[in-house]
């Protein structure tokens, strides 16, 4: 965890005293994971020393979120070194580590539901702490490449904590350090410190806990955050979580920044392609102690600044003041190196009226839009599910999360094959469910949306598929004029008979056409001979009701396996036309009957196709 944790050392007492009872408070309850170390025969964590910050208040990132509202960028990349990124390239969280975040509110959801701790807090508190895990510089299983290491904490502008894992965890083995994406020191971490089983977790089920490795991390400031019994949907408890990870108002007002930031949209980038925070503050507050997180220093020297283009700029405390974002440190030097008095703390303001947020605030779900919803099969609906949710007043209540579910009767679907998704609302109260797909599956269906968490009433949407339109087809023409002969026995050639289909002179594609052999019948016209003359279903000359031919030229099932691939088969109902309106009809064969016989084509809307096949006896001229 980060810096800035009870002010500047020289407030002394009053200000050692505010920050033990405030890790007392959260770390009194049982944590999360007790079963599991139970099991394990380990003991329940307790609370670090008096007076030492649950992080040893080591530094973090100040930068603040851009102001426009994120939205995923054509290409997502990294900014040129030492140049802050600012617009939607911010709203870019690295793959494995926005997994990382996602898997531990999915775990908490189930093994502490009352939190409801959303991944974008973890989002913003990683933000903060390591710039997402040094822009997402994780391998596969997301341990970081390299340890990203806090500052020493050997007294000077940050607390004193002197060894307490042997250098296993920080590579120091005067003092210890804050270590990994979430930065926990190893005392707080470690089921080998005094602390006993300490707040370490398995967050991807590899068997150990990894403070280097995202998903362990994560789901351990997960706990850490949800202790005693917090619902973080209320603002109070959200305030006191984050306060306990690191005790600075300004520390506060910087994490909820990304956190409001993140739960506007955020969309995911490749690994080692975030971007990388530029300012930093800590405790410490000025360039002469180490403020920064150091990579890959296992040693027992002070890790280096390691920001990008080598900027130092530090948001740490004024002399009798609070943590300024974006100040020039603690030491009252003004940022070009000239000596400045330290300014008075400004009045404090009064306390702006909060939005309604979070699912205990929300009292009702109102639907937006129309109720009907509808596609055609294989296709995407046109509107997308949305509510609101409002509070009793009813205003819109933020923060709020929203299940859009759908029935086993359908085969539609949400992005990723999903049958239920989850979304929180946005600051206008509105949760929109992502674009559903229709299946092949037609008929109505009925999708609900519900508050995660709440008894209010569902909100109902009628939703149906409607079939595919049937292409349609007036004429049916063959593309060649070439005799059909063959001897009796014998196989025509493959692709003999190919013919187009058009509707009002215009290619039909995937137009459906069966193909019969049927009797040669006294009203039957031979297109061979007048192609045009047969495309009349009216026409009474032409046969009604074709009888299939039980002797003669047929086909073979393409799909009979054993005896029955070679079974004659003289109707075809599976044949369709290329998206050039084309059909090229499978090889026919031929029995020991000699003959004229008649191939018919036809088509749902009536246009049809007589085609005349000759076969000669064995032995003819």
């Amino acid at each position: 965890m980060a810096a800035i944790f009870g002010r500047r050392l020289g407030r002394g007492v009053a200000s050692t005293a505010v920050t033990a009872l405030a890790v007392a408070a959260l770390t009194a309850s049982q944590a999360p994971h007790a079963a599991e170390d139970a099991a394990a025969g380990k003991s329940e964590p307790g609370p670090p020393p008096a007076g030492t910050p649950i992080d040893g208040g080591s530094a973090y990132y100040t930068d603040l979120p851009p102001r426009n509202s994120p939205a995923p960028p054509a290409g997502s990349h990294r900014p040129r070194h030492g140049i802050p990124a600012a617009g939607p390239a911010e709203a870019g969280i690295p793959a494995t580590v926005l997994a990382a975040y996602k898997k531990a509110e999915a775990r908490l959801d189930a093994d502490a539901p009352g939190c409801r701790l959303p991944w974008q807090l973890l989002a913003g508190i990683g933000k903060v702490e390591s710039g997402q895990a040094r822009g997402g510089a994780v391998d596969a299983t997301g341990t970081t490449l390299a340890p990203i290491l806090g500052p020493r904490l050997d007294g000077h502008g940050f607390a004193r904590i002197d060894d307490t894992d042997g250098g296993r965890l920080d590579g120091d083995l005067v003092h210890d350090r804050a270590v990994g994406p979430m930065q926990f020191i190893p005392s707080t971490w470690s089921n080998g410190g005094p602390l006993g089983a300490g707040w370490g977790a398995d967050g991807n089920g590899d068997g150990k806990r990894d403070p280097h490795n995202v998903f362990d991390a994560a789901l351990a400031a997960g706990r850490y955050l949800c202790a005693g019994g917090r619902d973080l949907s209320a603002a109070d408890d959200l305030d006191r979580a984050i306060l306990g990870y690191n005790d600075s108002e300004a520390y506060l007002r910087t994490v909820l920044s990304w956190f409001a930031f993140y739960r506007t949209g955020t969309h995911e980038v490749p690994d080692g392609k975030g971007v990388l925070p530029v300012r930093r503050g800590g405790a410490n507050g000025s360039g002469g102690h180490d403020g920064g997180r150091s990579e890959g220093r296992t040693g027992h020297g002070r890790g280096t600044a390691g920001a990008p283009g080598g900027s130092r700029h530090h948001a740490g405390t004024k002399p009798n003041g609070p943590a300024v974002p974006g100040g020039s440190g603690g030491t009252g030097h003004a940022p070009g190196g000239s000596h400045a008095p330290a300014p008075k703390p400004p009045a404090p303001k009064p306390p702006t009226p909060k939005p309604p947020t979070g699912p205990a605030a929300l009292a009702a779900l109102q639907r937006v839009g129309g109720n009907g919803l509808s596609a055609t099969a294989g296709t995407d609906f046109a509107v997308k599910p949305q509510v609101r949710a409002q509070d009793a007043a009813g205003r819109p209540v933020a923060g709020a999360p929203v299940r859009f579910t759908l029935p086993t009767t359908t085969d539609a679907r949400f992005p990723g094959d999903a049958t239920d998704v989850t979304v929180t609302t946005g600051k206008d109260g509105l949760a929109t469910a992502p674009t559903l797909h229709a299946g092949e599956r037609t008929g109505a269906f009925t999708l609900r949306a519900t508050a995660v968490g709440r008894g209010v009433p569902a909100v109902a949407f009628a939703a149906t598929v409607e079939a595919r339109p049937v292409p349609r087809a007036d004429r049916l023409v063959r593309t060649s004029d070439k005799e059909l002969k063959v001897t009796a026995g014998q196989a025509f050639s493959a692709g003999a008979v190919e013919i187009r289909a058009t509707c009002q002179g215009k290619l039909a594609a995937g137009v459906p056409v069966t193909a019969t052999m049927v009797t040669e019948d006294p009203g039957s016209l031979k297109a061979s001979q007048n192609p045009k003359a047969s495309q009349n279903p009216n026409d009474p000359k032409a046969p009604k009701n074709p009888v299939e031919n039980d002797k003669g030229p047929y086909f073979k099932d393409p799909e009979a396996t054993g005896a029955d691939k070679d079974k004659p088969v003289r109707t075809l109902t599976t044949l369709t036309t290329d998206a050039h309106g084309l059909l090229e009809l499978p090889k026919i064969y031929t029995d020991s009957h000699a003959g004229t016989f008649l191939l018919r084509l036809t088509t749902e809307d009536g246009a049809s196709l007589t085609v005349e096949l000759e076969v000669t006896p064995p032995g003819a001229g």
